[in-house]
């Protein structure tokens, strides 16, 4: 990224710093995973994230936040990517503030997530694939309130969240985006249960239930029956945000393959001599470049406002999951045997790859929104 203000060009540097020391696959993602860590990521760095402004990266000045954008957050995403830094950041700093922004919600919960103490989470998903058109579970007025019966799987950080962003419908049908609303829940509100599970990439995610829970008429996010503005707002910036992650997730695995092909011997000649695999990290180059384009891209026109963000942002979202399937691929198979070990970080890559991958939509939901929002 050439054309980086000398601010942003700050915060990418920090971000680095950070991510490749405190946020470390050793520090972090190894340890994590080995010790059974219940919330599969370090609340202390969490915090960490609150002290350095990073945390609140994206919560308007006025609520003290650095008042920054999807731009801003795609560069630190980039690094957590790179990194394999586990964090709330993507689901709360990022996806949770943009639908909470300009609701009465977020005086409560934006001073939380400022400080790196409080986690969000979506609970949008009841089915095996991300459709949230297909909501169905149900959100029944009670006196001035309502009551959620239902159930949700796939939920980020959903054990560990203290806020729960709830999509539920009060009217219409599956398939429709009319009649949702968004209420903030409180995760330990009574009725909802909660079973944490363990993912490939060793990062946690929940299956929850709502059994009769009841909400006063003020945790509604937005409007009742309008909740799909809020949500796609959640959406549109978790999406451009996982394009940045899976970019550096590419970037990362692309850089530990070559820093391998200039050490392995095989024949007498270092395996970076090879024509071959030369053509293949140049190819794997080429894509990586394509796909933060593609990225930030993305992140430019979700922050101008502009009317072809949607579309950028799914084109972005495809083409970061398959470069980033490509590059992990390719870099298992470079490194060989010792590639399919555990001792070795290349399979943390893999793994990653493949959960961020489906996350808020895999590459061909997002090619056939691509298809959609151009009118085929």
């Amino acid at each position: 990224m050439s054309l980086l203000t000398d601010d942003q060009k700050m915060l990418r540097e920090t971000a680095a710093q950070v991510m490749a020391t405190e946020g470390s696959i050793a520090r972090q993602l190894r340890r994590l995973r080995d010790s059974g860590s219940e919330d599969g990521f370090d609340r202390a760095l969490w915090t960490q994230f609150g002290e350095l402004g990073l945390a609140g990266i994206c919560i308007p000045e006025a609520h003290g936040g650095m008042g920054l954008g999807a731009t801003e957050a795609a560069l630190v995403l980039e690094e957590v990517g790179r990194n394999l830094t586990p964090s709330p950041f993507l689901t709360t700093a990022v996806a949770a503030v943009r639908a909470l922004d300009g609701s009465a919600q977020a005086e409560k919960w934006f001073p939380g997530i400022l400080a790196g103490e409080t986690v969000a989470a979506l609970a949008i998903d009841e089915g095996r694939r991300h459709a949230p058109e297909q909501v169905a579970m149900r959100a029944e007025r009670q006196g001035n309130g309502f009551v959620l019966n239902g159930t949700k799987q796939f939920v980020v950080h959903g054990a560990s969240a203290d806020l729960i962003l709830v999509a539920a419908r009060t009217a219409g049908a599956p398939g429709e985006s009319d009649g949702l609303t968004l209420f903030a829940v409180a995760r330990d509100a009574a009725g909802v249960g909660v079973e944490n599970v363990t993912l490939a990439d060793a990062s946690k995610a929940a299956r929850l239930t709502f059994d009769k829970v009841a909400l006063d008429g003020d945790a509604v996010v937005g409007e009742v029956d309008g909740g799909w503005g809020p949500l796609s707002r959640a959406l549109g910036a978790g999406r451009a945000g996982a394009a940045a992650e899976l970019v550096g997730v590419a970037a990362g695995a692309s850089a530990m393959t070559l820093d391998y092909l200039k050490q392995r011997k095989q024949f007498g000649k270092l395996i970076g001599e090879f024509q071959a695999l030369q053509h293949r990290a140049a190819h794997l180059f080429g894509e990586i470049e394509i796909a933060r384009a593609a990225a930030f891209k993305a992140a430019e026109l979700l922050d101008a406002g502009d009317g072809e963000a949607e579309r950028m942002v799914s084109v972005a979202k495809a083409k970061a999951a398959s470069v980033g399937a490509l590059a992990v691929q390719e870099g298992v198979q470079m490194h060989g045997g010792i590639g399919m070990t555990d001792e070795h970080d290349i399979g943390f890559y893999v793994k990653r790859a493949a959960v961020l991958g489906e996350l808020f939509g895999d590459a061909r939901y997002h090619r056939a929104r691509v298809a959609q929002l151009s009118g085929y």
